[in-house]
């Protein structure tokens, strides 16, 4: 069994994606642990506010095929990839962690850079992980999120009722 790190975005009915999202992974993977949910602006491109959130669970499966389950779950959610990369999402599932294996290949790189550049990365899955230790830097994420420049980005918890 490997313990995986999956940031969830949505910015397109954004209420409905999310809950969608968390009711996939919940079916494909199990017992979810997941962060609150946060309101976060577009990063990379202009557009609407963000949910966002980190849910880690544990997967019985090689990181290719946990990465191409994401894959799927996105797509039977409408996610459209003909657009330009930062573009707004249905849903958006980036497997953040896989262990604490590091990758670079086929596409995929693990751990995923924008833990260490995005607050609504960083910021939950530091709430969901504090004292799991980011496998290059060698910090923890709590650390990682003390240290993070907070004015880059507006961020926030919300209330969010899952049924």
């Amino acid at each position: 069994m490997a313990r995986i790190y999956i940031s969830l975005g949505s910015n397109i009915e954004r209420e409905i994606n999310t809950r969608e999202g968390v009711k996939a992974l919940r079916e494909r993977f199990g017992e979810l642990e997941m962060s609150a949910v946060y309101e976060s602006e577009a990063v990379g491109f202009d557009g609407d506010a963000f949910y966002n959130m980190v849910i880690a669970c544990d997967v019985d499966e090689d990181v290719h095929s946990a990465n191409s389950k994401l894959r799927e779950i996105e797509d039977a959610n409408g996610r459209d990839r003909a657009g330009p990369k930062f573009s707004s999402r249905t849903l958006d599932l980036d497997l953040l962690l896989y262990d604490d294996l590091i990758l670079n290949e086929n596409g995929l790189k693990l751990p995923r850079e924008e833990i260490l550049h995005n607050a609504f990365v960083l910021w939950p899955l530091a709430e969901i992980a504090p004292d799991l230790k980011h496998p290059e830097a060698g910090k923890s994420y709590a650390e990682l999120w003390q240290a993070f420049d907070k004015t880059k980005e507006t961020l926030q918890p919300i209330e969010f009722e899952f049924e």
